[in-house]
């Protein structure tokens, strides 16, 4: 662990906006941060009150996305006493990115293709497996799915286990029971489309997207009766404002964003029809607003030169009504995305005191580099700040809102460009970051990668690959490829970090006696400081790390920590796909950067829980 000395770029505008920067008069960088002054919101968590129910009902823990909870038996005094309590083997060798739900006395897991939910009994010694539903997904959706066949978890809600199938599906199960109650099913393989997100359910409405941008796949966020599994609305991420859901309430705070069927007039004719823009990151959702907030992923094909314009509404972020899916706000956080930014990672919301009274905010951290700062009300950026090593822009312009590409960088068709930083990965792929509000720092999993580029004509054959770039990635500066980084998101710097070799593809969980943890892709699970980042505990797993650790407390009182080994995802393909780690284009280039990977670890996939003696 190293204090950061890197110079990060502030480009938060408090003066002009009466904004209160936690942080930007802090001594030491593990001094202690402020408390009681972010406040989180929605979910089932109420960190002002100290309240914690125990349980974890969503992939994220929350509706904000937080990925916090508030146990505290496990402190940073005893964990390194912490041990295995029992462990399942799910008897599939792909990658696992799926977070365990524990509600009451049950825990829930889902697995990758092909997609079984098990149901343990927490009551029952070493978990003891109450019942298992078996998905029977088309094994062609298997062929199809870009980034190896994951899944990242399920949702639950009055009695019922949501979860999706690489397949297109949505499924509701009882809880209790497992027995099926409805199972719909939402898009077409032969298309490419394939679904590997986690749901969320609001207000009775069951959101689910789909996957497959690197195939033309045109992207949608679909809601469906909770009930019955009839679709409420789908909001496309492409085409006519019909479409889109974009009527008399839209109303996006930067001038670019504004006008009529951008989603069609921002493309070449007809290139809207296959332009990606898919949704399969998470949602967040503010019950006081009554806005959901999601990211769309990028435009395709990833040759920028065979789809002149800003490419709307894709590599960007929605907020919309959950009621009846119509659009409020957008932001594009890539305007003509040209490296696979995808602008679908999670998004964090928590309330700040300002001069001016509380102020509801929106954390991100995008692909392109930057940890975003954003008004949730009406989409203004607040601040854009770089998290990561970036040579691809320099910046976003606060005025017009828009990120600032360096020229010399744009791919082009017949030309290698090299040190495009970060990598098509970006500085933080899909894996999640977790806030806590009694720290008021942000937990970053990421990515520390560069790649060279050359564009190429891409042909568009339904369900087959549409990229037009041949990619070869590798290490960033320092020859590291990873990073776990604990971030001031209001005073818009990084406070520590921790160099991995590897990319830091798990998700991240914070607790409430201020421990972190997270997980490696050569198999090693961490708990950290999360004041200093000083390394208490860790523990080797039979399989490299890409799932989300959750805890809870037990029906015996007892807190638990649990997590999946099972590498894979895109960055871990080459292990669980058995790819030739001679190819430094397989994995659309994610290869080149690891090649070592196969020797550092093997494919598996077992559930681990930890808890103290």
């Amino acid at each position: 662990m190293q204090a950061s000395s890197r110079a990060a770029e502030t480009l938060f505008i408090a003066a002009t906006l009466g904004l209160l920067v936690f942080g930007c008069h802090r001594g030491p960088a593990d001094a202690e941060p402020p408390t009681g002054r972010v406040v989180l919101i929605g979910g089932r968590l109420a960190p002002a009150s100290g309240v914690e129910d125990g349980e974890w009902r969503k992939v994220a823990k929350d509706d904000a996305n937080t990925r916090f909870s508030g146990l505290a038996t496990i402190t940073p005094g005893n964990v390194a006493t912490l041990r295995v309590a029992w462990t399942f083997k799910t008897g599939i060798a792909r990658g696992h990115e799926a977070a365990p739900l524990v509600v009451g006395s049950t825990m829930y897991v889902v697995t990758p293709f092909p997609n079984r939910v098990h149901a343990f009994d927490l009551k029952a010694p070493n978990g003891t497996p109450k019942w298992t539903y078996e998905a029977h997904p088309e094994a062609r959706a298997q062929g199809v799915a870009c980034c190896d066949v994951v899944n990242r978890g399920a949702a639950y809600d009055d009695g019922r286990v949501f979860f999706n199938t690489l397949d297109d599906h949505t499924i509701a199960l009882d809880a209790a029971t497992g027995r099926e109650l409805w199972n719909t099913k939402l898009g077409e393989v032969a298309r490419g489309e394939t679904m590997t997100m986690a749901p969320l359910v609001v207000k009775g409405r069951v959101l689910v997207g789909n996957s497959g941008g690197e195939l033309g796949v045109r992207g949608w966020l679909t809601a469906l009766d909770a009930r019955t599994g009839e679709i409420a609305w789908r909001a496309y991420s492409t085409g006519p404002d019909a479409d889109v859901l974009i009527g008399a309430a839209f109303k996006p705070y930067y001038a670019g964003d504004r006008g009529v069927d951008l989603g069609v007039h921002s493309w070449p004719p007809e290139r809207w029809k296959i332009g990606g823009g898919t949704v399969w990151g998470f949602v967040s959702y503010d019950p006081e607003l009554d806005l959901l907030y999601y990211g769309t992923a990028n435009p395709g094909p990833w040759n920028n030169e065979q789809r002149v314009g800003d490419n709307k509404w894709t590599s960007g972020i929605f907020a919309r009504r959950p009621a009846d899916g119509s659009a409020v706000w957008f932001y594009q956080w890539s305007p003509h995305d040209l490296y696979d930014y995808d602008g679908v990672n999670e998004s964090v919301l928590a309330d700040a005191d300002t001069p001016n009274g509380p102020r509801k905010l929106l954390f991100h951290a995008d692909r392109n580099g930057y940890l975003y700062v954003l008004d949730r009300a009406n989409g203004q950026v607040l601040s854009a700040t770089q998290f990561g090593h970036v040579t691809t822009s320099r910046g976003v312009d606060l005025t017009t809102g828009r990120l600032n590409y360096v020229a010399e960088k744009q791919p082009h068709v017949g030309q290698t460009v090299h040190d495009i930083c970060p990598g098509s990965p970006g500085a933080k792929d899909w894996q999640p970051m977790a806030f806590s509000p009694k720290t008021a720092l942000l937990y970053i999993p990421h990515n520390n990668l560069c790649q060279d580029e050359e564009g190429m004509q891409a042909n568009y054959i339904a369900g087959t690959p549409f990229v037009g770039e041949a990619i070869k990635m590798r290490p960033g500066p320092g020859g590291n490829r990873g990073v776990f980084s604990a971030w001031d998101p209001l005073g818009a710097r990084e406070v520590w970090h921790i160099d991995e070799d590897l990319p830091v593809w798990s998700g991240a969980l914070v607790t409430g006696s201020n421990l972190v943890f997270y997980g490696t892709m050569d198999g090693t699970f961490k708990a950290v400081d999360a004041k200093t980042g000083a390394l208490l505990w860790h523990a080797e797993l039979d399989s490299g790390v890409v799932g989300q650790p959750i805890t809870y407390r037990g029906p015996d009182g007892k807190q638990y920590v649990a997590v999946f080994s099972g590498v894979g995802g895109w960055a871990g393909a080459v292990v669980p796909a058995k790819l030739d780690v001679t190819d430094p284009t397989a994995a659309l280039g994610f290869v080149n950067a690891m090649r070592d990977l196969p020797q550092r670890t093997r494919a598996g996939g077992t559930l681990y829980v930890f808890t103290l003696p």
